[in-house]
Formats: C-alpha cells, structure tokens, sequence
C-alpha cells in the first residue's frame, strides 16, 4: 500500500521506515512543523519530574536543559523513545494518551516531593495540569515549542491523491485530522477510494463529512495500534 503520512516531518521520517519494514511505500505530507523556541536554561531546582505529551517537546526540553537525570513522565512509546533518544535516563511510558499519563503519574510522583512540569507546545491544553492538580500535586506549564499549520498539502502529495495513487492515510490527532480536511477542500482533492486509520475516536469524528471509503480506528492511542490497523 502507499500510505499518506501526515505527521511532522522528523516523526513521519520514522513511520516511513516503519511502513517500509512492513511493506508499505509512505508518502510524507506534513501538516504542522515544530518551532522550537528559545530561552534561557530552565530552572529545574524544584522540580520532581517532567511531563512530555510529544516527541517535539523531548526536543524542545533537549535544547533548554543540559540535565539528562531529571525523571521524565511521557505520554507513550513514541515520546518515550524520543526522551532516551535525546539522552534522558530515567524514562516512563503512559503508553496512552494525557488522561492515562496523570493516572500513571499519580502512582509514580508524590505531592510532596517538588513540581511537576508539563513540557508544551503553545497550542496544548491544560487538561494534564489541571487533573493533577486536582490529584494535590504542584504543576507548572513551560511552552517550549510551537507547531507551524500548513496551508496547503505538499505538491507531490496532492498530485498523488488527484491520480488515485495513494490507499491509505494516518491521523495521529484531532489537530492534524482537522488541518487535513481544511486543506484537500482548499487544493480541491477528493478522498473518494482512501482508507483513514485514526487514532482515536475523535481523531475520526473530525474527518466524518469527507467520502473516505473506509474509516478504521486504534484499538489504543499510540502509534503500534494504528499501524496495527493497516
């Protein structure tokens, strides 16, 4: 199959070789780029543990801190290996999404021990934040990073859905879903005959008004279980 990659570019470089290994040919279309953004150091005296909710925010964290001992909280797989990657040591998965990551984290931090520090993108909620703080921990928001929205689809990627040479396409958020629907009713294209493998449910529920011929969903939020659904 030839697969649309709609993630960042340094993410979807990734899933290339994984579809690759797997069989399949990908096609990178990035809808958001990461713009890292620049500070001082940060200030970790007081902090127990850091929460990552994206691979960009380890690299955003990566360039704003010299510290690799500081335990890090991530919200799955990805983010986990993209923190051991950028050296952190002492790394934990969630392996779901943010509800399940303050759950995890309830069990792992103690409300006493120092402030929990959430490294995001500007366009991030604070539903993470909010939870454990109602959990009785210390939480504090460092927006490290933003994400660049595309206006169009790149060029090779639109000519290919107008010559019906793409089968499939991977939503990995509501976000990037919603950017994707914004820009093939922009360029004009039809989904008509493609697959959308979503996710989550609400990654789906924001393509639900394009023809896709078929709408399949993760049985769980990280990345195996959505290419466990090619």
């Amino acid at each position: 199959m030839r697969i649309l990659v709609t993630r960042p570019l340094a993410d979807g470089e990734a899933i290339a070789r994984r579809l690759a290994d797997m069989g399949h040919r990908a096609l990178l279309a990035p809808l958001l780029t990461p713009r890292f953004l620049e500070g001082p150091v940060l200030d970790l005296s007081q902090t127990q543990a850091i929460l990552i909710t994206s691979a960009n925010g380890v690299r955003a964290l990566a360039g704003r801190t010299p510290k690799r001992d500081i335990p890090i909280y991530a919200v799955g797989p990805q983010s986990a290996q993209a923190a051991r990657g950028e050296g952190f040591l002492r790394v934990r998965s969630a392996a779901g999404d943010a509800g399940a990551l303050a759950q995890a984290v309830s069990g792992w931090a103690d409300p006493a021990a120092g402030v929990l520090l959430h490294a995001a993108g500007e366009e991030a909620g604070d539903g993470l934040c909010q939870n454990l703080t109602a959990h009785g921990f210390a939480t504090r928001r460092a927006n490290l990073y933003r994400m660049e929205k595309a206006v169009h689809l790149p060029a090779a990627a639109t000519l290919a859905l107008r010559q019906g040479e793409v089968d499939a396409a991977l939503f990995f958020s509501p976000k990037s879903a919603a950017l994707f629907a914004e820009c093939v009713r922009r360029d004009g294209v039809s989904t008509d005959g493609l697959i959308a493998i979503c996710i989550s449910a609400a990654t789906a529920d924001v393509l639900k008004n394009l023809p896709f011929a078929d709408v399949r969903i993760a049985a769980a939020t990280n990345q195996d279980a959505l290419l466990a659904r090619l």
